[in-house]
């Protein structure tokens, strides 16, 4: 059930062969998102459970599910960058629906990813899907 978007960088890994490749896809990516505002990274949109500063902002709008992010950590804002694509815009009783391990899962990053980042994306997760009241 993932967004076209999203499907998108899965037939974009597929190309490339090697991880050290696909790892500058994702820090490309983070890089080319529009950044948060400063005023909008404050405790309450802070994830926690991650090694790095993250920050998330979600905004319902139209009875569709909306966030910005950002983070410290190249990295971790491609990782946030690959969840914008996997649950922006989609309707809010939507969200649940997705896998969002299952997604990431095609793109090779469970292999990939240190333990703390792992734990990291999955306090992403969460924090999206209770935003979105799932």
């Amino acid at each position: 059930m993932a967004q076209a978007d999203f499907e998108e960088v899965v037939e974009d890994f597929e190309f490339l062969e090697d991880w050290e490749d696909r790892y500058r896809m994702v820090i490309e990516m983070g890089k080319a998102m529009p950044p948060m505002e400063n005023a909008l990274k404050v405790p309450a949109t802070k994830v926690e459970g991650c090694a790095s500063q993250v920050w998330l902002h979600m905004t319902p709008e139209a009875g569709a599910f909306h966030f910005q992010g950002d983070s410290d950590a190249l990295i971790v804002k491609g990782l946030i960058a690959l969840l914008h694509r996997l649950y922006d815009g989609l309707p809010m009783a939507d969200v649940s629906a997705v896998d969002a391990r299952a997604e990431l899962g095609r793109l090779g990053l469970n292999e990939h990813l240190s333990a703390q980042r792992s734990n990291g994306l999955r306090a992403m997760i969460e924090r999206i899907r209770k935003e979105a009241g799932t």
